[in-house]
């Protein structure tokens, strides 16, 4: 195994007899294929801006405009109503020109600023018809004149081959509700969680509070949503992710496992080579803006902003805030295996490794029998308990030496794959096996993931597959995107041999993966082991279980003429209250990505009408009245979905008033409270098929299984769920082994009997 390459370019002594310049020449060839890689990129970005710049039309319809005003004017049809001759007489460069050049040179000029005007109207425009929302509250197959009309200039404004990034400029601002809007759902979604004299009470803070310091708070929010493109975004980001001090690993970041049903290879090194050339290639689209937007019903794009940070990304830690730091470039990823930390290079001369070659290198690790140094096995378990001692351990420790070099190996990586020792599967047979495959991905032994790193990619020896993703940087659906596409990839373009190794021939060795040094003081090394048995203890007390509901799905549901989401969302109620016989505040995650730069919402799921559903289940009504009930529930659910992707949504208008308190110095008792209440059931769907890389009507095992997340309250649930096909649902179900009410293989069976007495109501009677 070939030790670390000097990173040296040139170095120098001085001696009796004189300097004595030594030159690595493979350094500075590196250097010089990074700087080549740089301008690249730059020039390849320059020319992306200029065409998001101009979207929805293209920079080639400038020589358009200039074609036809200029044979107009030829013709002697002025159509600038004599503003080519004022460009003419009153430009200082051109009026010096004699008459025909002059001539010319006001026609371009006149061309080109018809063209910018041109191009604001139909920017502008877009925007204006993207603010309309009403779309979105129309039922499938009843849409209004007024919304066909909208969908029709849609599409004649929306333009042709976007890039990623070419809407993003004609996506509104996000808005600030009416404060007495959101006052008012506020208590509509409490009502049924509070007896009288508590409703009472807050309704008394609620009026306070807007008939006093909520109007100077409303209108500080205002002013900021004039001025920041996003209101709510960047103090979500600071203080809900980068300012806590706790541990990320379980409370924060979340994890993703395979396509369960089929797994293309049983060899480790070769799945983890072709999913890390995809990975690679998607983010070189990524970059280039090559990737195509998501855009909902083909017609209304969503933001694309969070993608940016997907790669070359760290959670930096610090002593009272996080930093999310990203590289625009990175050339090498971490990998790490048996305790040890590797770097290893993607590209050469220019171009990103195949599989056949990364294939290679991950063998080398493989075969590599050296012993990790003292602490190494376990340091990531700083990155995995609070985040205060991990920043003063990286001051402390990490500032200089080796220790520096090989954390910034890591924390520069474009990401981080693990290797790992132990197997997971699906085993129809042996429902713990998904269980321990999800513990696996959340946090595996709480030392063998970088949590800081946006995601960590782990391949288990059998070849199964999963990741660890980071939160701060951006929510699920992103980390889902890339996975439906390398999990399509892996199959449809690249493949494997028969004998499951990788697709190719390898024609030249590309450079041995580098090994880490490290050289921990005692200190360190206690602090390391600290952090270890800390991090071990947050494993223990997770209770986590992976569910594939396949008695029916969204085939169904679909017949009872009710939202599939809307159901799960009863059938989560309904199994909550038959376990802890209460109702509780329910969060369930909504994207606002209808909006530039925008993340999630809350759906408070709980509602008068959902209590109202289940107390009658629980009475066993008639099943006519119950499916009336279940239908009336639904439809309110789905009117607060809407409420929250369209800006309408309660909870970060709070939130971002409750911050503009603390901004101004005044506390506020209602916000207090409200920001206090824990959610005791937190859940969120996974989206699947979010492009059309993955056909399950022609490939129905590749269902994804989806991904999970820790608890948010100690005594409650995190629940989070995939509707994958027609007939499955995954549900991922965990809470703390420390909490005695709390059960996370009893709630999914409360889950499995809530969807059987469901569908009973809708059987014949």
């Amino acid at each position: 195994m070939a030790e670390a390459h000097s990173a040296v370019a040139f170095s120098f002594t001085v001696t009796p007899e004189g300097v004595n310049v030594r030159l690595n020449h493979e350094a500075l060839w590196h250097v010089w294929e990074s700087g080549v890689i740089s301008w690249k990129k730059r020039i390849g970005k320059m020319k992306n801006n200029i065409h998001n710049g101009v979207f929805p039309a293209s920079p080639l319809s400038l020589l358009f405009v200039v074609t036809i005003t200029m044979a107009l004017k030829t013709c002697g049809w002025d159509t600038s109503l004599g503003a080519i001759t004022f460009f003419h007489m009153h430009t200082p460069f051109i009026s010096n020109y004699s008459f025909s050049v002059g001539h010319y040179l006001s026609t371009l000029l006149f061309s080109f600023v018809l063209w910018l005007g041109v191009i604001a109207f139909i920017r502008y425009t877009l925007k204006l018809l993207l603010s309309y929302h009403g779309w979105i509250y129309e039922m499938h197959g009843k849409i209004s004149l007024r919304t066909k009309l909208w969908l029709a200039l849609i599409r004649v404004f929306g333009g042709r081959h976007p890039m990623l990034n070419s809407y993003q400029a004609s996506l509104p601002k996000l808005p600030v509700p009416a404060l007495n809007d959101t006052l008012a759902r506020y208590l509509e979604s409490v009502r049924p969680l509070m007896d009288e004299d508590r409703f009472g009470r807050m309704e008394r803070l609620a009026k306070e509070f807007e008939s006093g310091l909520g109007k100077k708070l409303q209108r500080y929010l205002i002013l900021k949503s004039w001025w920041a493109t996003n209101y709510v975004t960047d103090w979500w980001e600071q203080y809900v992710y980068l300012s806590g001090r706790s541990p990320i690993m379980i409370n924060s970041n979340y994890y993703g496992i395979d396509a369960l049903l089929v797994k293309p290879t049983n060899q480790q090194v070769s799945r983890a080579a072709n999913l890390v050339a995809i990975m690679l290639r998607y983010r070189r689209e990524v970059d280039r803006e090559e990737l195509n937007p998501i855009v909902l019903n083909k017609t209304v794009p969503l933001c694309s902003a969070q993608y940016e940070r997907q790669f070359n990304t760290t959670r930096i830690p610090g002593v009272e805030t996080d930093t999310i730091v990203h590289l625009k470039e990175s050339n090498h990823i971490a990998v790490y295996h048996k305790g040890r930390y590797f770097k290893v290079y993607i590209r050469h001369k220019r171009r990103l490794l195949e599989p056949i070659e990364i294939e290679a290198m991950l063998q080398r690790i493989l075969d590599d029998e050296t012993e990790p140094v003292e602490g190494e096995e376990h340091l990531a378990a700083l990155t995995a308990v609070e985040r205060t001692p991990w920043a003063k351990a990286r001051q402390q420790f990490f500032s200089k030496g080796k220790n520096k070099a090989s954390l910034d190996a890591i924390e520069k990586a474009a990401f981080v794959l693990v290797l790992d020792t132990e197997d997971v599967d699906y085993d129809p047979n042996d429902p713990t096996a998904l269980d321990h495959y999800g513990r696996t991905m959340l946090h595996g032994k709480g030392f063998d993931r970088w949590f800081d790193k946006s995601f960590t990619l782990v391949v288990c020896p059998n070849g199964r597959v999963g990741f660890n993703a980071e939160h701060s940087w951006a929510d699920a659906p992103i980390m889902a995107h890339m996975w439906e596409y390398c999990i399509t990839d892996e199959v449809d373009k690249y493949g494997y041999r028969e004998d499951g190794r990788c697709n190719g021939s390898l024609t030249h060795l590309p450079l041995n993966p580098i090994r880490l040094e490290w050289d921990f003081p005692k200190p360190c090394l206690d602090l390391i082991e600290s952090s270890r048995v800390m991090a071990g203890q947050l494993c223990e007390d997770v209770d986590l279980h992976i569910m594939m509901h396949h008695a029916y799905g969204k085939g169904f549901i679909k017949t009872c003429k009710v939202s599939p989401d809307a159901f799960i969302q009863l059938a989560l109620q309904l199994a909550y209250y038959r376990d802890a016989g209460k109702f509780c505040l329910t969060y369930e995650s909504s994207m606002t990505r209808l909006f530039r730069e925008g993340r999630t919402e809350t759906v408070r799921s709980c509602t008068k009408d959902t209590c109202t559903f289940v107390r009658a289940m629980e009475a066993k009504a008639e099943k006519p009245e119950l499916i009336r009930l279940l239908r009336a529930a639904s439809e309110t659910h789905q009117h607060l979905y809407r409420q929250a992707m369209t800006g309408e949504g309660i909870d970060r208008h709070l939130f971002c008033l409750y911050v503009v308190s603390k901004y101004v110095g005044e506390d506020s008792p209602f916000l207090a409270e409200v920001l206090g209440e824990p959610w005791r059931l937190s859940t969120s769907q996974t989206p699947h098929q979010q492009t059309d890389k993955l056909d399950l009507k022609k490939y129905p095992e590749r269902i994804g299984g989806g991904g999970g997340f820790g608890p948010v309250a100690d005594d409650g649930y995190g629940v989070s769920y995939i509707i994958a096909g027609e007939d499955t649902i995954f549900f991922h179900i965990s809470c703390k082994r420390s909490c005695p009410t709390t059960d996370s293989h009893k709630f999914g069976q409360l889950i499995q009997q809530s969807f059987a007495d469901m569908r009973d109501i809708f059987q014949s009677q």
